[in-house]
């Protein structure tokens, strides 16, 4: 992907891009370029209905952690249109630590950071509710 792709309007995320431009070594920064530019594209074409938003873990999971993280941050400043997006890792019961991207208000805050974790095991338990129900019905549980 060329740079000129991401026209330089103002946007919180080409302004972050441009940031890590500098800030990255050039092979990384390519390769988080090619992770987030199909997103990128999806979001100028239609915004997200809901900030419930993630990259394909297929497709990122050859890469350095660094270029994962950054490529989260990326597609946060596109949702949210906030440059104080923060990574943190949660440790959530039964599943293990967890990596989100959230505010930095909230990731200051332990109150939220444990709803939050709360949230995920919910969503955790639901799953496995559906996969149960799923492989009882002979349906596949891939989802």
């Amino acid at each position: 992907m060329n740079e000129p792709e991401f026209p330089p309007d103002g946007r919180p995320v080409d302004m972050y891009l441009d940031l890590l431009r500098v800030r990255m070594d050039s092979e990384d920064y390519q390769l988080l370029l090619k992770v987030v530019a199909p997103a990128l594209r999806a979001l100028d074409e239609q915004p997200p209905g809901s900030l419930d938003f993630a990259l394909d873990p297929e497709d990122t999971q050859h890469l350095p952690q660094e270029v994962r993280d950054e490529a989260a941050l990326v597609l946060a400043t596109a949702v949210t249109g906030r440059l104080d997006n923060q990574l943190v890792e949660i440790d959530v019961d039964g599943t293990g630590p967890v990596r989100v991207v959230t505010d930095a208000a909230t990731a200051s805050d332990p109150t939220r950071l444990a709803e939050i974790a709360g949230c995920i095991q919910q969503r955790q338990r639901d799953t496995d509710e559906l996969r149960g129900i799923a492989a009882a019905s002979g349906m596949s549980t891939e989802f």
